[in-house]
């Protein structure tokens, strides 16, 4: 379903990293999705900001979609064939490392993905939960965190994100996926976070497949690295600091380093969350978690 948005994006670039060559291997259900290639960039203790660029055609960029949407189907049986209890203790130990983590804790304006267990996207609705209901003691909003939500505008990759203050204002689209209304309760327009006057301090993000140097697989539609790059140009044109990108994943979903092919249009991490830990990516995560 997402052919043409695959190729317009293919008019779009004209600069990509080289793709790498691998066999992609049938996945266990229960273990980390391993790959053999030849990692792009040897990117595994490198800035995930770092790009090395070089002329292609259009014939390499149909290569690295082709590539792109072999490794989605190999991810996609895997997470099928995931035991759910298994599962279930995963989205517990993923939340409640986000929960405890300092760059979260101090965070005051998030974004955040509301989870589509059909897709089988790893849990976050414990978190957005605690982010709804970080008040004060006495019941004043002096520390409340401020979140915005996902809604999908068209199958052209526009996404916005938009201010919610309670799960009830979410309502499910024809894709049956909840995402917020355009308008509250009281017919106001939402808060676009694009149109805010303060910057977002971190998004927590979906994916089917991560490596540990940043790079992250998405579903096919370029909805959030479409909207990542909008969010990184106003953070620049505002002198702001730039939002941490958390990615959130569950075990089998991390593959080996490099075996993600990218474009430059793919937006790296700057970290990653499974139930092993907290693996920070980026310098920028290194400065936000004081280690």
């Amino acid at each position: 379903m997402w052919r043409s948005g695959l190729r317009q994006r293919v008019k779009e670039l004209q600069m990509i990293l080289p793709p790498p060559s691998f066999l992609p291997p049938s996945p266990s259900p229960t273990h980390h999705l391993s790959l053999t290639k030849k990692p792009l960039l040897g990117l595994a203790n490198a800035s995930p900001c770092s790009a090395v660029t070089m002329s292609t055609t259009t014939n390499n960029l149909d290569e690295i979609f082709k590539q792109k949407r072999v490794l989605r189907s190999k991810v996609r049986k895997s997470l099928k064939a995931i035991d759910p209890s298994l599962r279930s203790q995963e989205d517990d130990a993923i939340q409640s490392l986000v929960s405890e983590a300092a760059w979260f804790k101090s965070s005051q304006r998030l974004c955040a993905y509301i989870t589509c267990y059909a897709l089988r996207e790893v849990d976050t609705s414990k978190l957005l939960s605690q982010i709804l209901q970080n008040t004060t003691k006495d019941g004043s909003a002096q520390n409340a965190k401020k979140l915005y939500v996902p809604r999908v505008e068209d199958k052209n990759s526009h996404m916005r994100m938009l201010n919610i203050s309670s799960m009830d204002d979410l309502i499910a689209n024809s894709m049956d996926i909840l995402e917020p209304a355009p308008v509250d309760q009281h017919g106001n327009a939402r808060e676009d976070v694009m149109l805010a006057n303060d910057p977002v301090d971190l998004f927590l993000l979906p994916g089917l497949a991560f490596d540990k140097s940043g790079r992250r697989l998405g579903r096919g539609g370029g909805y959030y690295d479409t909207f990542l790059r909008k969010y990184q140009d106003l953070a620049r044109e505002r002198n702001w600091r730039q939002p941490l990108l958390v990615a959130l994943s569950y075990s089998l979903q991390i593959i080996d380093d490099g075996a993600i092919p990218v474009t430059l249009n793919d937006v790296p991490v700057d970290v990653l969350v499974s139930p092993a830990g907290v693996i920070p990516i980026s310098q920028a995560a290194l400065n936000r978690m004081q280690i």
